[in-house]
């Protein structure tokens, strides 16, 4: 029992890390300036704290300290708390100075700090607030609050995947919701969003000595389409954060207690990302497989038949399943050889991606066979090939072949012989013929009086009026270009949003923005013969207005564009957000291209 619960607080303490750190609201101050130094325990249980060691501040005036303050929060169940040791200094004179570690005792273990460098510069306080009282000193945000793209990799293969993850950094008091203001451009990449929480859960990381609270804003995974260095441009954000108002700078208690009043005003920062790039390298030549369709990744596949006997004409249907890690978006169907005497048609598609940390999913191809002649036939295995770039070498996997055994269908040829001792009389198929009238009745219903008699008369009359009425009706419509066009883009842009439509009447919010991004870009990629790693809203404008498309058409599709980015990534965006407006918006910028390009 001793040994379970000794194992059991030990899961707890890998689980649940104590961590005791040091952090400063700035490294680098004026003279004669005060400044906050902070030691802070991390853990499960504050309660066995002990022993609390300061470092020596020497060189650096101590105004007041220490000043305890204590925060306990539970997430999912899991409880976590904190405890905080802070000091309020001034730096007297010039200099670097080395603040030392602080320790304190963690049931019976003793925990440190790092040391802190501290560097004191030329400036007057006063100086410094009078220039803040009349403009927002942008500098001094930026080292406060910024945005970080970062890779998973620097070099990658063509269309192995580079996962990029944008996260918020701040130490400032964000006052409302953040929107964003350009979202990044992935050019040479096909990207794959990836799924984050919808609302932003901070964590905090300590920086050069400085805390920060900091939360992923978005993830992407990005498969390089083309070979060379590829850039991802920055991610823009507008954050509106609370500065504090014009302070009495003659008043020694507002200036030290900065402002008790708390008087605030909003100033929207727009935060920029750093840009990101990615040397990619096309893939060996060397031992490459003659059927290789570009696929990356880890991958397996299957196939199976419903029927492995059958008749003449009797369809059945094979169906090849890919499944694995990797660009499951842009994988193409393998070769696939049939015997002769077996049809075959169009497959049916079906594709589920799963969004994780690494993309993964399965694609199924489901063919519909129909066989045209009797016999045995072989259907050989099907080969699919992929380069894998953590072991950087080609794999050639296939399926198992089948053996169908089809039969003459009888039921579909019969065959007399004009021999009379061939022919088979099955039940009362053949009778014999009757050589004398027999027993002969008049008929008293006449077929006039017959209800079937005049609805075999009436129908085909009431049918010919409607396709002479259809066709007059056709023939106006196409007369007037005006409304043909209008009701051949309506009609396309139903098509298109479908699915869509489907998600918005089920109430799927998620899904909806989903998939009617997906139809538009979609739309807008095929209608202007761009590819989808090519594809940006900036080079669909350019594209429209080059087909003399009117400029406020193409503006509304940048805008409904932008819109549509920003409701699916940005923070509880989809929540509030009209779904039927946002679809009837979608409809109309596609009938109004559609009409533009064929008047």
């Amino acid at each position: 029992m001793k040994k379970i619960i000794l194992l059991l607080l030990l899961f707890i303490g890998i689980v649940y890390p104590q961590t005791f750190t040091a952090s400063v609201n700035n490294t680098t101050v004026a003279e004669g300036e005060t400044f906050e130094i902070s030691f802070t325990f991390q853990g499960t249980d504050i309660n066995s704290l002990s022993n609390f060691v300061p470092p020596n501040f020497s060189g650096l005036k101590l105004i007041s300290g220490p000043n305890q303050s204590t925060s306990m929060q539970i997430i999912n169940g899991n409880v976590s708390a904190s405890k905080t040791f802070s000091y309020i200094l001034i730096a007297t004179s010039l200099g670097k100075y080395t603040i030392g570690s602080a320790s304190i005792e963690f049931k019976g273990e003793k925990l440190k700090t790092d040391p802190i460098q501290i560097s004191v510069i030329k400036g007057s306080p006063r100086q410094k607030e009078e220039k803040q009282s009349t403009e927002i000193n942008t500098r001094e945000i930026s080292e406060n609050l910024f945005i970080r793209a970062v890779v998973d990799k620097n070099k990658a293969y063509i269309g192995e995947q580079v996962t990029v993850t944008y996260k918020l950094y701040t130490r400032l008091n964000i006052a409302a919701q953040m929107s964003i203001s350009k979202l990044p451009q992935y050019v040479g990449f096909w990207a794959e969003e990836i799924e984050t929480a919808r609302t932003l859960s901070f964590t905090t990381e300590v920086i050069d000595g400085k805390r920060f609270n900091v939360a992923v804003l978005k993830k992407a995974a990005l498969f390089p389409t083309q070979s060379g260095v590829l850039e991802v441009s920055p991610f823009e954000l507008t954050v509106p954060i609370a500065v504090r108002k014009n302070r009495n700078l003659d008043n020694f208690w507002d200036s030290f207690f900065n402002d008790p009043f708390n008087r605030q005003e909003i100033y929207e920062y727009q935060a920029k990302s750093n840009v990101v790039r990615v040397n990619v390298f096309s893939l060996p030549e060397d031992d490459k497989p003659a059927n290789f369709n570009g696929a990356v990744g880890k991958f397996n596949i299957s196939a199976s038949i419903d029927k492995e006997e059958l008749k003449v004409n009797e369809p059945f249907n094979l169906t090849v399943k890919i499944s694995g890690t990797g660009n499951i978006t842009l994988l193409q169907m393998p070769a696939l050889e049939l015997p002769s005497g077996i049809e075959k048609y169009e497959p049916k598609l079906n594709e589920v991606v799963n969004r994780g940390a690494i993309v993964s999913g399965t694609k199924t191809y489901e063919y519909l066979l129909i066989p045209r002649a009797a016999g045995s036939r072989e259907i050989k295995p099907i080969e699919f090939s992929y380069f894998d770039p953590e072991i950087k070498k080609y794999f050639t996997i296939r399926t198992s072949g089948f053996n169908i055994k089809i039969e003459q269908n009888d039921s579909l040829l019969t065959i007399f012989n004009s021999d009379k001792e061939n022919i088979k009389s099955i039940g009362s198929d053949i009778r014999s013929i009757k050589t004398e009238l027999g027993y002969i009745t008049k008929e008293k219903n006449y077929l006039v009086n017959n209800l079937y008699f005049w609805l075999f008369v009436i129908l085909p009359v009431l049918g010919f009026v409607g396709v002479i009425y259809w066709n007059n009706y056709n023939k106006k419509i196409k007369s007037d270009v005006k409304t043909f066009n209008y009701l051949r883009a309506e009609k396309i842009a139903k098509k298109r949003l479908k699915k869509s439509l489907q998600y918005l009447n089920e109430n799927k919010v998620q899904e909806f923005y989903t998939e009617i991004a997906m139809a538009f870009y979609g739309y807008l990629e095929n209608k202007l013969d761009i590819s989808k790693s090519d594809f940006t809203l900036d080079l669909a404008f350019d594209k429209l207005k080059e087909l003399g498309v009117d400029e406020s058409i193409s503006a509304s599709m940048k805008n409904t564009g932008q819109k549509c980015e920003y409701i699916r990534f940005a923070p509880n965006a989809a929540s509030n957000a009209s779904m039927k407006e946002f679809y009837d918006e979608v409809m109309k910028v596609i009938i109004d291209i559609e009409r533009e390009l064929n008047d």
